[in-house]
């Protein structure tokens, strides 16, 4: 495990990658602090979510995400290999030709009903080795394949569903603190995410594998539901029809 230098901000020293700002462990408390209260007060700002993760993620928690990927062929390869996700490098346009129960097909298809792309992904500036800076940029990267193979929305159970399987599956700590946003919730979301949701992605994210070392670029041909099994992971129930089903109990419900 590496351990942070010790310097000020009078004497900060050199980057040691493109955008690498070094941070003294006073500022990156204070980064910490500012970032988890504003997540918090808006889910949706996508920008203090990813500080959060860089400046809690160091020093122990990415680096043991970096020697498990070390510890896997595929992982090796794509640390060797540093891959990005874009939409230019994704072929997006080429991904909805694609049979419709493959990986890129499903994958576009998430990206279009949810009205997302790949492009909108910060760089990583707060962690200070360049290979674990790449691990941090390589899950941001691939978090929407969770999405698109588990078919959960990017609304705030959606995402509380997903935080808590990357919490189980990858033990960083941003995706655990992420589950405060529990309090946003309403009372009969609380219970359906706590009946439901939380349950599966506990349990899929502690069985599943390590779903950081998937190469996706590789598997996008690959049917979507031979993914999930090797991977082991579960579809969880369709929350955006759940949600409809009990929009349109209620109206029935009120209706004379």
């Amino acid at each position: 495990m590496k351990v942070c230098r010790t310097f000020s901000v009078l004497h900060r020293p050199p980057p040691n990658y493109p955008g690498h700002v070094p941070l003294t462990w006073t500022e990156r408390g204070a980064l910490a602090v500012g970032s988890a209260i504003g997540s918090l007060r808006n889910p949706y700002r996508h920008d203090l979510i990813a500080v959060l993760g860089e400046v809690t993620a160091q020093p122990y928690f990415i680096s043991r995400l970096r020697h498990s990927m070390l510890s896997n062929p595929t992982g090796r390869r794509i640390l060797r290999d540093r891959p990005r996700i874009t939409s230019k490098s994704m072929r997006i346009d080429e991904l909805r030709k694609l049979p419709e129960h493959t990986v890129g097909r499903a994958y576009v298809a998430w990206l279009d009903r949810e009205g997302v792309t790949p492009d909108t992904r910060d760089p990583v500036r707060y962690i200070d080795d360049a290979e674990e800076a790449y691990v941090m940029q390589r899950y941001r990267e691939t978090h929407d394949f969770t999405h698109a193979i588990t078919g959960l929305p990017v609304i705030i159970e959606g995402e509380l569903a997903v935080k808590a399987f990357e919490f189980a599956n990858t033990l960083l700590p941003m995706t655990g603190l992420s589950m405060a946003a529990i309090l946003r919730l309403n009372a009969v979301q609380r219970k359906r995410f706590f009946k439901t949701y939380f349950p599966w992605a506990v349990r899929n994210g502690l069985n599943a594998e390590l779903v950081i070392n998937v190469y996706w670029e590789e598997e996008l041909e690959t049917d979507v539901d031979e993914l999930r099994q090797r991977l082991g992971i579960e579809m969880p129930p369709d929350l955006r029809e759940l949600r409809k089903k009990l929009k349109k109990s209620q109206t029935a419900a009120v209706q004379p």
